[in-house]
C-alpha cells in the first residue's frame, strides 16, 4: 500500500458485515531497534460506520521522526492534513521508512451484535480485544516492541494493569488524552481517523440504497444530515441498513416510533391453546432479558424423550 487511493480499494473490496485488519509492512529497521508503539481510536461515538482502531509504530530512537511529521492528535488537525501525513506514511519516503502502522475496521454490526448477544460484549470490551489483537499482530509480524502507549478506554489504571499482565516484556503506559501527549499515539490517531473517514467515503449499501458519505454526514448523532438519514432509511420490518449502530439509543428510539405491529401465534405448552399476541417489530431489534439464559423453557420433546445435554455440551 503507496497510498490512500490504494486504502480505498482495499477497503471498498471488503465485506461491510466483517471486521478486517490492514498491516502495513514491517521495516526492516522496526525488526532490529527497540520499538514504541502507540494505540488509538476513531468513530467509538457515532451511530453510523465502523469503529477503527488503529497503531503506529517506530524505533525508539526515530521518534523525533513523527514530531517533525507534525503527527498531533487527529481531531485537531484538518482532513487534508491528516490525509497528508497518513500518505507520507503509506509512501515511506524519505525518514519515514522506519514507520509501520496497521489498522483493524470494525463493523457497525459487529458492534450492535457484541452489544445484544446474551452474553454482552460492551464496547469497552470490543476496544480492549481489538487494541490488545493489533498489538500482538505487530509483534508477531517481527517488529521489536519494547513500549506501548495507550489512549485509555475506561479507568487507565485498570487497563494498564489488564494490558500488563498480557504483556509484562513491555513498557505500558494507558492516559487519558495520550494522543495530545505522545506523538506516537497521535501517528495512531491519524490512521485511525483517516482509515474511518475512508471508508464512509467508500461504503457499500449491500440493501442496494443509491447514496454517498455526503448524504449521510459524518455519522454523530448531532449531525443534520446523520439525524435525517435515521429519520428516512429505516424499514419498518427489517429495520435499518448496516451501516446504522442500531444498538444505539438514536435508532433504537427511532425504531420505536416507526416499527410495524406485528401479530403472531404462540401455543401455550400447558393446555395447548393458541393466543394471539401483538408485538412491535422493534421488540426483536432489542436486547434479550438480563435472564433469559436462565428461566428459557426445556421443550416438552426432549422431556418426552428422556433427552438431556451431554456434558461436553453443557
Amino acid at each position: 500500500m503507496s497510498s490512500l487511493q490504494d486504502i480505498q480499494n482495499i477497503i471498498k473490496a471488503k465485506d461491510n458485515t466483517r471486521n478486517y485488519v490492514n498491516l502495513s509492512g514491517i521495516p526492516s529497521i522496526c525488526k532490529s531497534k527497540p520499538c514504541m508503539l502507540g494505540v488509538d481510536e476513531a468513530g467509538r461515538g457515532p451511530v453510523l460506520g465502523p469503529m477503527v482502531y488503529g497503531v503506529a509504530f517506530c524505533p525508539i530512537e526515530k521518534k523525533s521522526i513523527l514530531e517533525d511529521l507534525g503527527c498531533a492528535d487527529s481531531k485537531a488537525l484538518t482532513e487534508e492534513k491528516r490525509d497528508e501525513i497518513f500518505s507520507k506514511m503509506l509512501a515511506q519516503v524519505d525518514a519515514l521508512n522506519s514507520v509501520g502502522w496497521a489498522a483493524e475496521v470494525i463493523s457497525p454490526n459487529y458492534i450492535s451484535n457484541s452489544m445484544y448477544k446474551r452474553a454482552k460484549h460492551s464496547l469497552n470490551e470490543v476496544s480492549m480485544n481489538s487494541a490488545i489483537d493489533l498489538i500482538k499482530k505487530v509483534a508477531e509480524s517481527g517488529a521489536n516492541i519494547t513500549e506501548v502507549y495507550v489512549d485509555t478506554v475506561g479507568p487507565p489504571e485498570k487497563y494498564q494493569a489488564k494490558l500488563c499482565a498480557i504483556f509484562p516484556d513491555y513498557k505500558i503506559i494507558v492516559a487519558k488524552k495520550a494522543d495530545s501527549i505522545y506523538p506516537i499515539v497521535s501517528a495512531a490517531s491519524i490512521v485511525a481517523k483517516v482509515t474511518r473517514d475512508h471508508a464512509l467515503k467508500v461504503w457499500r449499501f449491500t440493501e442496494g440504497l443509491e447514496m454517498d458519505y455526503t448524504e449521510f454526514g459524518s455519522g454523530y448523532p448531532g449531525d443534520p444530515l446523520t439525524k435525517k438519514f435515521i429519520r428516512e432509511q429505516i424499514d419498518s420490518v427489517f429495520g435499518y441498513p448496516l451501516l446504522v449502530r442500531f444498538s444505539w439509543s438514536t435508532a433504537e428510539n427511532m425504531l420505536k416510533e416507526k416499527a410495524a405491529i406485528c401479530t403472531f401465534e404462540e401455543i401455550d405448552d400447558e393446555d395447548s391453546t393458541k393466543k394471539v399476541k401483538t408485538k412491535l417489530i422493534s421488540s426483536f431489534f432489542a436486547p434479550p432479558p438480563e435472564n433469559s439464559v436462565k428461566t428459557r423453557k426445556r421443550h416438552k420433546f426432549f422431556d418426552e424423550r428422556y433427552l438431556r445435554m451431554t456434558n461436553a455440551f453443557e
